[in-house]
């Protein structure tokens, strides 16, 4: 492991991005060392079209993800494709975090391969900072696996220790400090930060702004101009390096600000009645997520992807939590945009949440009926298992096979009802 320390000057906080290296391809290869040393690409549940993760070995003969894996086999015929195994991965990333709260109570958990350590009120307990994380990588070689490794980046903000965890990859550790800040930022590109991605970083470009450096001698007013307020003193924020948010420990609650499902279909499909049909199935999948945060929702998103892509929104008058609901928003989209082509890929989420209990119940009797129903089809999902009642347009439909994006929020919460059941 290459050790970098860009200053040893220290600052008021001490905190850790600590990343998984090529995290689900090389939990496949621990827990199969047939795996070891070869290209691996790990795909959706269904193995088609995507690679979610690639291997270090597919990484060095330029295999990336998000890719297809029509790409991948041009790139590396020789390339392994793995189905995902979501369940172990984050039976990994728990005891992953139950190493690192050791170190301290706050860990915040940024993704199922990721988290922040604020360790400014505890790294002298461990010897110091280096040592702290010697043991953390001691801990997770002996605890989970030879074969998982951690990039860890430190800095005084999450904002700095986050983009030096990718810049020694992988096993690497890299320190960012305010007098060599300028130097770092000659170092990276743009698309390095968290929260650039390939659109913003093009309408940057269109300001004539390509490098950090340039960002960050870009008056604040210009961003504003452009990106409106919140989005441009971010955007300057980020050029100047400052981050003042703080590690929240991942067992406290956080506020969820949306929620969204997406899924590759198995076959590429032209049939109208089909895609519908995983359109219905997705809007109920958020649905159930947003009554089991006690949520309702305003606005919807669709996202579809195929022959062409179209996505588009729509924020509706009353809040709601009902797929039905979503599901006919969704369509009405699709008719504006007189779909009829193939479809690959769907993405729906839904935003501008609020609680549910800060909302009057209905006055119609017909809406009160529905909700009463639909608490008591809850009740026994949850009992015996999602969609063992489904609604009848799905009876026939295809059974998704994908884990969503909100799989972290949904297993908290699956374990909460478990644990009220028994």
């Amino acid at each position: 492991m290459e050790k970098i320390i860009l200053d040893p000057s220290t600052s008021l906080r001490t905190i850790l991005h600590i990343d998984f290296d090529s995290y689900f391809a090389s939990c496949e290869q621990q827990f199969n060392p047939k795996l070891r040393g070869k290209p691996i690409g790990v795909t959706a549940a269904n193995g088609r079209t995507a690679i979610i993760a690639a291997s270090r070995e597919a990484k060095k003969l330029g295999v990336k993800s998000p890719s297809r894996t029509f790409d991948a086999l041009k790139i590396a015929p020789n390339i392994i494709f793995v189905s995902a195994h979501f369940e172990k991965y984050w039976e990994i990333t728990q005891k992953f975090l139950d190493i690192c709260k050791d170190y301290s109570p706050f860990v915040e958990l940024f993704s199922l391969d990721e988290v922040f350590m604020d360790i400014s009120s505890t790294q002298n307990l461990f010897g110091e900072k280096y040592q702290l994380i010697d043991n953390i990588r001691k801990r997770i070689r002996d605890e989970i696996g030879e074969y998982i490794t951690v990039s860890v980046g430190i800095s005084h903000n999450k904002l700095l220790a986050k983009l030096g965890s990718g810049m020694n990859k992988p096993n690497g550790l890299v320190e960012i400090n305010k007098k060599d800040l300028l130097d770092v930022y000659e170092k990276v590109k743009l698309t390095d930060f968290c929260g650039i991605g390939k659109r913003i970083e093009k309408r940057l470009n269109n300001l004539r702004i390509n490098t950090p450096l340039d960002l960050r001698n870009t008056p604040l007013r210009i961003l504003i101009r452009e990106f409106k307020e919140v989005e441009g003193n971010f955007l300057y924020n980020l050029g100047q390096g400052i981050d003042n948010s703080e590690v929240i420990p991942y067992y406290f609650p956080s506020e969820t600000k949306s929620i969204g499902r997406s899924y590759c279909l198995p076959q590429n499909t032209y049939d109208q009645r089909v895609i519908l049909q995983n359109i219905f199935e997705l809007c109920e999948e958020i649905s159930i997520k947003l009554r089991r945060l006690n949520k309702k929702a305003k606005t919807v998103h669709l996202y579809l992807g195929g022959e062409r892509s179209e996505h588009g929104r729509k924020t509706v008058a009353n809040y709601i939590d009902n797929g039905n609901q979503i599901f006919l928003i969704c369509k009405e989209l699709m008719s504006k945009w007189r779909w009829g082509q193939m479809v690959r890929q769907i993405s729906i989420s839904v935003g501008n949440l609020i609680d549910a209990n800060n909302l009057t119940m209905s006055l119609f009797e017909e809406d009160q009926r529905e909700e009463k129903v639909t608490k008591a089809l809850d009740k026994i999902n949850e009992r015996f298992g999602d969609h063992t009642i489904k609604k009848g347009f799905l009876l026939y439909g295809p059974n998704l096979k994908t884990v969503p994006n909100g799989f972290m929020a949904d297993r908290f919460e699956r374990n909460k009802i478990t644990k009220k059941q028994t």
